[in-house]
């Protein structure tokens, strides 16, 4: 994520619910713009994990609020 030099994520929580994992993370991280202007970024999701046959994660599916990103990365 070159536009998230100094990114992190963190675990907030994983959950098995209805034969599923979900994977609760926190983005954090600083966005600077062609001007030099820097925007720090807090945003949560989660991500929604299929285990296949060998045990890896075979298919992952992200959620987050889209809008809340886009009003952090405009603010």
């Amino acid at each position: 994520m070159t536009d998230f030099p100094d990114l992190t994520v963190q675990l907030d929580d994983l959950a098995f619910l209805d034969q599923q994992i979900r994977y609760h993370w926190t983005l954090t991280g600083t966005n600077t713009d062609q001007n030099g202007a820097e925007r720090k970024i807090s945003i949560s999701g989660y991500e929604v994990w299929e285990i296949g046959m060998t045990g890896l994660i075979a298919t992952s599916r992200g959620h987050f609020d889209s809008e809340e990103y886009q009003r952090q990365m405009n603010a």
